[in-house]
């Protein structure tokens, strides 16, 4: 039975190798969907390791994120479908039920009736006739049983909605799973960066091994210096970059306004400049309003739960900055087509705290877990 108004195709769901629908799929880790079967026999068959779509090259024999969650939709859909069916053929049968049981009522009241006058009929006595037929009942009321139908139940319809839900839900998990595999394709560029004392405001507090940071409300006396941010609580990182690709993570557990990212080397660290691509700002910022991406306009960004750890992947020669919901596994924001001349920073900023305490929690550059 074919459905209209369907977007589906057997390309979606197949293994590019055998050509087949997927059987126990997987996927890569550059978010590529084989047969198990067959990618693990085309591995086998390689000298190197590399996925059959893209040809991407592995150092090491890369792990197989099981469609779980996506065979999970297809069987809750299925049982959905199945309940649907079930109370719709319930609903019909009970329906016939009750008509054949009036049927069968009727049935018996015109049968007694009848009985009932057969029995008259055979009186011999006038005067007795008379009387008798005045005490009969009425005629008991009939349905006119020629326009009663029981339509067997259409399921064209319930079969519709189950698959175009079961396709938007496939579409998501789909999304879920290409950005769990692009955020451990991009964590493989993690770098190890720790933030430079020389340029922290004199507000803030950063911990021994550079790791923290937080708002420490009372300005400290430092000696001066160029690279010091003098007007607004931010930091930078001791390394820069100005080539090829780099990530790197800050846990923003606990925290209600925050903003991070990457910025060039020559910003302005005196002035109150409004942080933009423009100004050599690439950076997101969350507060009472949410979040969202510093540009001019500002980017507002759809928050899909508490944020605990946001990821940053930079690739300079690209042009290409991103960044991502770690514990979420979910891409946030990229800011694509950027031109980069200069080093860029990672960049912290943990904004003030009131004095009941408030976010005053640290910001913390956070070594990548591969097992997330």
């Amino acid at each position: 039975m074919a459905f209209a108004n369907t977007c589906w195709s057997k390309e979606n769901f197949s293994c590019s190798i055998c050509l087949d629908v997927f059987n126990n799929p997987v996927s890569t880790t550059c978010g590529h969907n084989f047969c198990r079967t067959c990618i693990t026999k085309f591995r086998d068959e390689q000298v190197q390791y590399k996925c059959p779509a893209c040809n991407k090259l592995f150092n090491t024999r890369p792990d197989l994120q099981v469609f779980t969650a996506l065979i999970g939709c297809v069987e809750k859909c299925r049982d959905e479908f199945n309940q649907t069916v079930q109370g719709k053929l319930k609903y019909t049968e009970k329906q016939a039920d009750d008509l054949i049981k009036e049927l069968e009522q009727e049935i018996e009241d015109l049968t007694n009736r009848s009985s009932e006058v057969k029995q008259l009929s055979h009186t011999e006595d006038h005067l007795h006739f008379l009387q008798a037929f005045r005490s009969l009942k009425d005629p008991p009321p009939t349905r006119d049983w020629t326009t009663v139908e029981v339509r067997p139940p259409s399921y064209v319809g319930t079969l519709r909605r189950s698959l175009d839900q079961l396709e938007e839900t496939l579409n998501m998990e789909m999304k879920k799973l290409r950005e769990a595999a692009e955020l451990k394709r991009v964590q493989q560029y993690e770098v190890d960066v720790t933030l430079d004392p020389d340029t922290a405001s004199s507000q803030l507090i950063l911990s021994e091994d550079g790791k923290q940071v937080h708002d420490g409300v009372v300005v400290k006396t430092l000696p001066d210096n160029p690279k010091r941010f003098t007007r607004k609580i931010y930091v930078l990182t001791r390394q820069s970059f100005s080539s090829g690709r780099f990530y790197f993570e800050v846990q923003v557990k606990d925290k209600t306004s925050w903003y991070l990212g990457v910025v060039r080397e020559s910003i302005d660290r005196i002035g109150r400049i409004k942080g933009s691509p423009e100004t050599g700002y690439w950076t997101l910022y969350f507060d009472d309003d949410g979040l969202s991406f510093r540009d001019n306009p500002v980017v507002r960004l759809p928050l899909r739960a508490e944020l605990q750890k946001v990821g940053v992947f930079v690739d300079y020669d690209e042009g290409l900055v991103s960044f991502y919901d770690v514990e979420a596994r979910v891409h946030i924001y990229s800011a694509t087509g950027c031109t980069f001349s200069e080093p860029l920073y990672p960049f912290l900023c943990p904004c003030r705290h009131d004095y009941e305490g408030n976010n005053s929690a640290p910001l913390i550059i956070s070594p990548v877990n591969q097992t997330d």
